[in-house]
């Protein structure tokens, strides 16, 4: 894997981490929502990721550097020995896919199943029959930790891109 495409890596990650924290900003808003255009109460929403190009990071790893584990060679597809020369040379930032190979991608959101909680106040204009008002099933609690491990996530990866940065610039410092 080239420098280029461990920065098109990160930058999967923070795409993903800042469309997490949007949804857990969504969910905060609306946790006291109790009627939505379809008449019912807000539903928590969750984001779904996949690693793009499927497999582990062993088997991402193993593909990217073009050997098999213990330093044995690793066929390509077509039977023939895959070497880092030749695959340094490939567009290795972008698949025929369009995907990042060994990146992340927000694949969907969903809602949460999770019954509403019902709160006895009979004057609320949302009551029913019997004085029980439907709200999100949203614990503030779990929304933070959600935010704090995107938040966290998010800086994690633009750490590795700025390290990055410095690893093409020490590159290019060399060829001076």
């Amino acid at each position: 894997m080239n420098l280029f495409a461990a920065l098109d890596v990160s930058a999967s990650a923070l795409q993903a981490e800042r469309v997490r924290a949007e949804v857990v900003a969504v969910n905060m808003a609306n946790s006291e929502t109790t009627r939505t255009a379809d008449g019912s109460p807000y539903q928590r929403e969750h984001v779904v990721f996949e690693a793009q190009d499927g497999g582990s990071f062993q088997e991402s790893l193993i593909g990217a550097a073009g050997f098999g584990v213990g330093g044995q060679s690793h066929p390509g597809s077509n039977g023939k020995l895959r070497s880092a020369s030749f695959l340094s040379a490939m567009p290795a930032s972008v698949s025929a896919s369009g995907k990042v190979p060994g990146g992340v991608a927000v694949t969907g959101i969903i809602r949460d199943s999770a019954d509403p909680l019902r709160r006895y106040e009979p004057g609320h204009p949302d009551a029913d029959g019997d004085g029980y008002v439907s709200y999100p099933d949203i614990n503030p609690l779990t929304e933070m930790v959600d935010l704090m491990g995107a938040t966290r996530s998010y800086g994690m990866n633009a750490s590795a891109i700025q390290a990055e940065k410095g690893m093409i610039a020490a590159s290019l410092d060399l060829l001076k």
